[in-house]
């Protein structure tokens, strides 16, 4: 059993295809299946499944995952503590994130660190942040960012920027008697929604946020549910409804006089975004050197 073997494994376990994996690692597809069968021959084992249209993991596949995660990483571990004090970490970064985020915030975290660290390639995956939760967990993957907590004994969270959510109306004359004071929440209930589907951070961030003022969703007249920031912020421009959404997001909108930002009283929507890892699995040097960065991170500077 050698690197190439498990990199090759690995890489066809995350595509679920030998030729991406090729592509992936920059070798022929037979060198990957190659690899793949020799890995097999000295397991005496089948590690996946090829007879379906996708490829999966046997149990016994399974069960070399998550060592050969473990394995790569301690290996990539060990050489980052040897050429540390040179500064000379470098590879590609595969980053999964929620919207908000990922949108808005991510864009600044990578332009500061690749000051510091200008040989890291970056990939920018989106899933919400219930998935990415799910996934880590599962141990598809290592980490991600998310902008909610999801309780586990196998997650650790570091936050590293504080969002503000505001209640984004347009801004036209049914609006022009608010001003910046904050409004009775009463006044949610006379109007059209519109929310985040299920598993978005946003959308659990506000449920909990109005549960803990006695409303739930279902007092609500909910219009639409929509995956996209930009389709809601396009939808309340054209007064198809109003939404809970990221003051930050909506920063633009606001500055050009199309959305209006309000206020509710006692309604706290004020929230953290986290990057989130599992703590019983070695991350690699790019990782360990991206949660320290953004432990200390500054934020967001115009």
């Amino acid at each position: 059993m050698d690197f190439n073997q498990l990199e090759s494994f690995l890489q066809v376990v995350k595509h679920k295809s030998f030729s991406a994996a090729a592509r992936e690692l920059y070798l022929t597809q037979p060198t990957i299946s190659n690899n793949i069968q020799n890995l097999e021959n000295e397991l005496n084992t089948i590690l996946l499944d090829r007879k379906s249209k996708n490829i999966t993991l046997t149990d016994s596949g399974k069960a070399l995952y998550k060592y050969a995660v473990e394995i790569i990483n301690i290996r990539d571990q060990a050489i980052y503590d040897i050429v540390k004090q040179s500064n000379s970490i470098e590879g590609h970064m595969e980053i999964n994130a929620s919207s908000i985020p990922k949108q808005y915030v991510l864009p600044y975290i990578i332009k500061d660190f690749i000051k510091k660290y200008p040989r890291i390639l970056f990939s920018i995956i989106h899933k919400n942040s219930k998935d990415i939760v799910d996934d880590i967990i599962k141990g598809k993957l290592n980490f991600g960012i998310v902008g909610a907590k999801y309780p586990s004994k196998t997650l650790e969270y570091i936050d590293f920027y504080e969002d503000q959510l505001i209640l984004a109306v347009p801004n036209n004359n049914d609006y022009l008697k608010y001003n910046d004071e904050p409004l009775d929440i009463e006044i949610l209930f006379s109007e059209n929604f519109i929310f985040r589907e299920k598993g978005s951070g946003t959308r659990s961030f506000i449920e909990k946020a109005l549960l803990e003022n006695n409303v739930s969703l279902e007092d609500l007249n909910i219009r639409s549910f929509a995956d996209s920031n930009e389709m809601i912020k396009k939808m309340i421009e054209l007064e198809l409804g109003i939404s809970f959404i990221s003051k930050l997001s909506i920063k633009n909108e606001i500055e050009l006089g199309l959305i209006k930002p309000l206020k509710i009283k006692n309604l706290n929507l004020t929230r953290k975004f986290y990057f989130v890892y599992s703590n019983n699995r070695t991350q690699s040097p790019i990782v360990e050197a991206f949660k320290e960065f953004l432990d200390n991170w500054s934020g967001i500077r115009e």
